[in-house]
């Protein structure tokens, strides 16, 4: 019978979204999460033979995926298999998706925003070239 891990930190309760952001804002994490995805488990020797940095940087790196909630870690032997937490990583898309919306949200303000100033400004030249100068005396 497989074992958890205790150094991966699972059997604590998934953090919140800072934690999902944090785990997922790294590249390195990600690729890490593609390749676990890709091969439905994984080990930290079998991840750092596909990836360019070494065996200790996968092990800190899974740490903080598993922090995160999105990996699961299990012992097999004197092996630890790394799974993917789909609800944890279902709820990590929800987490950006909602944030992406924000965003274009907030972008359409702006926009709305500068386009009213944009024609704020070009009414205001055409009125200041409409109108002669005023005469001097």
């Amino acid at each position: 019978m497989s074992q958890v891990s205790p150094e991966a930190g699972h059997g604590e309760p998934p953090l919140g979204e800072d934690e999902l952001w944090e785990a997922v804002a790294d590249p390195s994490r990600r690729k890490v999460l593609e390749l676990i995805l890709a091969h439905d488990h994984a080990t930290p020797t079998m991840l750092a033979a596909g990836l360019p940095f070494t065996r200790q940087a996968v092990a800190k790196h899974l740490a903080v995926l598993a922090r995160a909630g999105l990996v699961d870690a299990r012992r097999h032997g004197r092996e630890v298999h790394y799974t993917i937490q789909p609800e944890r990583l279902d709820a990590a898309a929800q987490v950006m998706a909602h944030a992406a919306r924000a965003m274009a949200d907030a972008a359409a303000r702006w926009d709305r925003r500068l386009n009213a100033i944009k024609r704020l400004a070009e009414e205001q030249a055409r009125t200041s070239q409409a109108e002669p100068p005023p005469a001097q005396q």
